[in-house]
């Protein structure tokens, strides 16, 4: 008898991480075929039209999520070939990720798009197949399918602003950013440590207002020091997609202040992030609504 509480609590707790990983997978997929409907429809001109990283287009951007898809795919299917996989690109750390995007963009639109919506199709497959508790190699420690998917939407999401941006159009934010949040959360000693600074030794409290209206919150409740503003922004500052100066977010304390500066929700260098914006936001004029 003593065996059946134990036995019925691992049950319970192997059906609630499937839950967790379907809905996550669900919300990639969703994530996935917004920015699909940004782009299906584009000709030539417009899958080379520049985005805001330097250097890439938007073919470059599809062709970044495809080529990530694969090495995902890769990692839960074979974990001996990503092994000589990763080996290959970690010899060349600066450059694997663009090379990876350039050599995809050089395909005719109509190819990368296939290829992106067959490779995101199949890891969807493989991750909902993946036995409860599994863990996939990546190019940093093993991660779970949850968090494989996680990072997938985080990165899907973050290129899809990078498309928007290129294209005029406004995005309706959703829920689902909060994958995007808990990342961005869950990485801020990373964010110090890639920078070669010691992380502050306290928590934070975090409190985000969601697009829904829901309050998400991170942290103790009363740690002296906080960030407060719309999920949608500190999402954009997370993925480093847009200027705090930019964004209506709010820090108390001195340590998260000096986050708000650093945040990111993505693994590997900083990069050099968006500029402020300023006045020239609104020369600009006022961006048109995505079409769904």
């Amino acid at each position: 008898m003593s065996d059946v509480p134990k036995a019925s609590g691992v049950a319970a707790a192997a059906a609630t991480t499937v839950t967790a990983v379907t809905a996550v997978l669900d919300d990639l997929r969703d994530e996935s075929v917004e920015l699909d409907r940004m782009v299906a429809e584009l000709g030539d001109e417009g899958w080379a039209s520049d985005t805001p990283a330097p250097g890439w287009t938007i073919a470059h951007q599809v062709a970044h999520l495809a080529w990530t898809d694969q090495a995902a795919l890769l990692a839960a299917t074979d974990p001996d070939a990503f092994a000589a996989h990763a080996a290959v690109a970690l010899k060349s750390p600066d450059t694997f990720v663009d090379d990876g995007a350039r050599e995809g963009a050089a395909l005719p639109p109509a190819e990368l798009l296939a290829r992106w919506r067959a490779g995101r199709d199949e890891l969807q497959r493989v991750l909902r197949e993946a036995p409860a508790g599994a863990r996939f190699p990546w190019y940093g420690p093993p991660m779970s399918a949850a968090s494989v998917a996680t990072a997938r939407l985080m990165e899907t999401w973050a290129h899809a602003q990078d498309v928007a941006d290129a294209l005029g159009v406004r995005r309706a934010p959703t829920d689902r950013l909060r994958h995007v949040a808990r990342i961005g959360v869950r990485a801020r000693d990373y964010a110090y440590a890639v920078r070669g600074h010691t992380p502050p030794a306290e928590e934070f409290r975090v409190e985000l207002l969601a697009p829904s209206g829901d309050l998400w919150t991170y942290g103790p409740a009363d740690a002296p020091q906080r960030v407060t503003g719309p999920a949608l922004d500190f999402c954009l500052l997370a993925t480093r997609r847009a200027h705090r100066d930019d964004l209506a977010l709010r820090a108390e304390g001195p340590d998260a202040d000096q986050w708000l500066d650093i945040a990111q929700a993505f693994a590997g260098p900083p990069g050099a992030g968006r500029e402020a914006a300023g006045e020239s936001k609104a020369a600009a004029g006022e961006p048109k609504e995505a079409t769904a």
